[in-house]
């Protein structure tokens, strides 16, 4: 179905692996395209209530494969083409969304990680803004997130020093939820995705959405935009079952309707 990610879904789970191990699962413009679909597939599949991004290899993503890059090549076209599409897909993706990062994460790699809603990292995993060390600038939303999660301050350190930070690091500056020690990788970051899709999905995107909009809303707009999402939230079959649930002294089975 895909090139250059392997696709799966498990326990209304979708798990996209990056494939291209042999180049630290760098980005092409095939690989590019190919997790753009496969989350628009995970956005269209009602079935699915979470989505797993992770590599396959010692790597999560080593950024863009500059053997592919050419003197003339115009940076901005490739954004607008390849990657500003892959981001806006992830945006407007209302199911949570889990970036596993494996290994290293470089670049265009930070760049995915920080699109997605959670970051768990293997004890091996690290961090580093590359492009500075190419002459280039942050791209594919990575400045539009980066300083969400940690501030300006030190987002302006992290882009413009290019230091590599640890796992460990990354979870104190608030950009990761957690470091998962490597012999406990592959069940730790299983049961975190199965809560998540075992809980009310309508919820969870009506809270990305007011989450989103809050950064360019004032107080009034976003008080009416609690108000909308509240009343959504309040016709689903997962409220009322977490109020019978609640009732009844036992705990709720959600279906994310």
């Amino acid at each position: 179905m895909f090139e250059t990610v392997k696709y799966e879904v498990i326990n209304q789970v979708a798990w996209i692996r990056l494939n291209r191990p042999e180049k630290l699962n760098a980005f092409t413009e095939q690989l590019n395209n190919d997790i753009q679909h496969a989350v628009k597939q995970v956005s269209r599949d009602s079935a699915i209530r979470c989505l797993v991004i992770t590599g396959e290899g010692r790597a999560f993503c080593s950024g863009e494969d500059l053997g592919g890059v050419k003197d003339d090549m115009d940076h901005g076209e490739v954004l607008r083409s390849r990657y500003n599409p892959m981001v806006m897909e992830l945006h407007k993706c209302e199911k949570p969304i889990v970036a596993a990062v494996n290994g290293a994460a470089a670049g265009a790699g930070v760049s995915l990680a920080l699109a997605c809603d959670f970051r768990l990292l293997s004890e091996k995993a690290n961090f580093i803004e590359a492009f500075i060390h190419v002459g280039l600038v942050p791209d594919a939303g990575n400045l539009y997130y980066l300083p969400k999660l940690i501030g300006h301050a030190k987002a302006l350190e992290l882009a413009v020093l290019g230091e590599k930070i640890s796992a460990q690091t990354a979870v104190d500056l608030g950009l990761a939820t957690k470091v998962i020690p490597l012999e406990r990788w592959t069940a730790e970051v299983t049961a975190f995705a199965e809560r998540l899709a075992a809980m009310p999905t309508k919820a969870i995107g009506l809270i990305k959405g007011n989450l989103k909009a809050s950064w360019d809303h004032s107080l009034e707009e976003s008080l009416e935009k609690d108000a909308q999402a509240q009343r959504i939230a309040g016709l689903t079959v997962d409220h009322r079952e977490g109020v019978q649930a609640f009732i009844e002294k036992r705990k709720p089975v959600f279906i994310g309707k």
